[in-house]
């Protein structure tokens, strides 16, 4: 089952997804592109793709990031917030650019908010439907606070 679901052009889509997710390493890597944890990733060449956890401290790899063509961040349960700080760092504070994934447990009713604080790719939990998590990139028509794609909040756009 496919459940990568990714913004083009403004447009959420489900996608083929290319990437491999390696959340240990145990014996041979898979062959093509490799998204993987943060210690494996120091000992490779910089061409795969980067796995965040949550306790990773991401301002310390803002010099590091240039080349990354793509930044997983895991969500381990639904309740775990802290990978909403680690997107919304990447992309105002350190200006990372690539494409942003929520990885694990990743559920329709969040992935407005994810949107907000600047991911861009969304890997649906594989038990639930990707079509009906679609919905829930509709998210709210008015948004009160600053996000990473309104950093103005309302009372500044009127």
């Amino acid at each position: 089952m496919n459940n990568l679901i990714k913004l083009l052009d403004g447009q959420a889509r489900l996608v083929d997804d290319p990437w491999s997710l390696v959340r240990e390493a145990q014996g041979a890597l898979p062959e093509g592109p490799l998204i993987l944890p943060l210690a494996l990733w120091r000992e490779r060449d910089g061409a795969d793709g980067l796995l965040l956890q949550p306790d990773d401290e991401v301002e310390a790899l803002g010099p590091l990031l240039s080349g990354v063509p793509l930044i997983a961040v895991e969500f381990p349960s639904f309740r775990d917030g802290r990978g909403y700080s680690q997107a919304y760092l990447l992309r105002t504070r350190l200006g990372w650019r690539g494409e942003l994934r929520a990885v694990g447990d990743v559920l329709r009713d969040q992935l407005s908010h994810m949107r907000q604080c600047g991911f861009d790719a969304f890997a649906v939990r594989e038990d639930k439907s990707a079509e009906d998590a679609l919905k829930g990139l509709a998210g709210l028509s008015v948004l009160y606070g600053r996000s990473v794609i309104e950093p103005r909040p309302l009372f500044r756009r009127r």
